[in-house]
């Protein structure tokens, strides 16, 4: 098992040599697993490792877990740092779920300690069972083809070696190895929608068939190589329906309505990223913006309180207000 996941982590390029890497550290088996995996590489100088653990406060005896979480680190030797949810938090915004919110804050405190100390990469502990469940709470949320591939090896700062790791692997690899760690108490309330999904869907699917693990991986990648060859499509159409002047894009109208509907909205979403324009990826938006591409008397639209669409002789610009 360590050395596929050795294999997986050469293959994805997600290791910088000699390079800081921050661990996203919570006391549970999956971190605890990873602590123990990279700390090899930290001690053989092949990185520069630092443990990182977000105390949320959401149980008044959380700061148990703070202790384990740098006694542990001390064990390996490896530079500790924490800090409380509370502490954070003021920089965020409070929306959605409590588990949403504790994402946000978990990002928020691991880039923060990334920029601290120059890392190249934030190492998240998400194995092979989070990604089955990634993928089914998207199914039932409604998503794209984009949506159905899951989280990604490396995206951006972060990385997660642990992927294509079964869960049950390295329960048995920390339990034979007598290696301590956490078991979140919230893991098993079915007051969220991951849980379960985990509890409920995951143990009949494996009961339905043995197999179900290694046929989700090859379905996966069957959807990551799908979703790359429309990635390259979409670039290529991207260019054949723009027009470049002073290095500004304008959409072509009459070539941009040739494409069926799919390729329209992939088309959009990929001069919006191009042009770093926020915004929320729904449906209803898509459809807000083509239809202003119809209608011939709309010549402005607000996507956003900083960006509008410009529309002058069949053309389309994105403007910065």
């Amino acid at each position: 098992m360590i050395n596929q996941i050795y294999s997986f982590i050469q293959k994805h390029h997600l290791l910088p040599d000699s390079g800081t890497v921050v661990l996203g550290l919570s006391g549970g088996p999956d971190s605890i697993f990873l602590l123990h995996l990279l700390a090899t590489l930290h001690h053989e100088k092949k990185i520069a490792l630092v443990a990182a653990h977000l105390d949320h406060e959401w149980r008044t005896d959380s700061f148990k877990d703070v202790d384990f979480c740098r006694h542990v680190a001390a064990r390996y030797n490896v530079p500790f740092v924490t800090a409380k949810a509370s502490d954070v938090l003021p920089s965020l915004k409070k929306n959605g779920s409590q588990e949403e919110m504790g994402r946000k804050l978990r990002r928020t405190f691991l880039e923060n300690v990334a920029a601290e100390y120059n890392a190249q990469a934030i190492a998240l502990a998400h194995h092979l069972q989070d990604q089955e469940e990634t993928f089914f709470i998207r199914l039932i949320r409604g998503t794209t083809l984009t949506g159905l591939i899951g989280m990604r090896p490396k995206h951006g700062l972060y990385i997660r070696p642990l992927l294509e790791t079964n869960k049950e692997d390295i329960i048995h690899y920390l339990d034979t190895h007598q290696i301590e760690y956490l078991i979140d108490p919230t893991n098993v309330s079915e007051s969220y929608l991951r849980n379960r999904i985990r509890l409920k869907v995951m143990p009949e699917l494996n009961q339905a068939d043995q197999r179900f693990n290694q046929n989700f991986l090859r379905t996966l990648h069957s959807l990551r190589e799908a979703e790359q060859a429309l990635a390259d499509l979409t670039h290529r159409l991207f260019v054949e329906t723009t027009v470049v002047r002073d290095s500004i894009h304008y959409l072509d109208l009459e070539k941009f309505f040739r494409h069926n509907n799919y390729l329209q909205k992939r088309i959009l979403v990929h001069w919006l990223i191009l042009e770093q324009v926020p915004f929320v990826l729904t449906e209803r938006f898509l459809d807000e913006v083509v239809r202003f591409f119809i209608q011939p008397e709309s010549k402005g639209h607000a996507l956003h309180e900083a960006w509008s669409l410009v529309k002058e002789k069949g053309l389309v610009s994105l403007k910065k207000n």
